[in-house]
């Protein structure tokens, strides 16, 4: 990744429906020792081949709405079908009782990484150790080919434990960004009332 020059200390006023957030990017290297983790099951892992958009969106909605992800939202519904249908890229749900409440989306680029694109759980999955078992569903998947590394980012607006759970799964942090983007539920794009830990600016 390319850094950007030495910011200047201080406080930046942001513009009225704007979010900044900090971004922490990780990557391992090495597959790690796998991790115990508890047995769920209540659970299944389904690979959805080419799924739908409107499948896709409602389960990244679920899963992200209250963190604010908006990036698959704001692709034009061609451009993410045939990201979704590619050979290079899988989407797993997780199940319960045939409901998709889990979503696991990886990508292998042309340069040999893989990334961690989305990693998320509904609210009703939280807890129990299910992120855990997911994760080393991701890490099997992602070495299951010959990569030169796995990586992922994360920033302040998911999830507190995002982060410390990312560093226990064994990848490394090695670099820091700042991201400022519109508002999504100044545009309508995500319900006002989603992410009420995240203030809402309008005037």
């Amino acid at each position: 990744m390319t850094f950007a020059p030495t910011l200047p200390d201080g406080i930046t006023d942001l513009p009225v429906g704007k979010l900044a957030s900090v971004v922490t990017y990780l990557e391992m290297k090495v597959r790690p020792k796998p991790r115990k983790s508890a047995p769920q099951p209540d659970l299944t892992l389904a690979l959805h081949d080419a799924p739908s958009v409107a499948w896709y969106r409602g389960l990244y909605r679920l899963v992200g709405e209250d963190y604010l992800w908006f990036s698959r939202l704001l692709w034009e519904e061609a451009d993410l079908a045939a990201h979704l249908k590619s050979d290079a890229v899988e989407v797993w749900s997780v199940q319960k009782q045939g409901e998709d409440l889990g979503l696991l989306e990886l990508e292998w680029m042309a340069n040999g990484d893989c990334e961690l694109s989305f990693f998320g759980l509904s609210a009703d999955l939280i807890g129990g150790g299910v992120g855990r078992w997911l994760m080393e569903h991701a890490i099997a998947r992602a070495f299951s080919r010959d990569i030169n590394r796995f990586f992922v980012h994360t920033c302040t607006l998911d999830s507190p434990q995002a982060l410390g759970f990312y560093t226990r799964s064994g990848f490394v942090p090695y670099g820091r960004a700042v991201e400022i983007a519109d508002d999504p539920r100044i545009s309508g794009l995500i319900p006002e009332a989603r992410a009420p830990h995240i203030p809402l600016i309008k005037v």
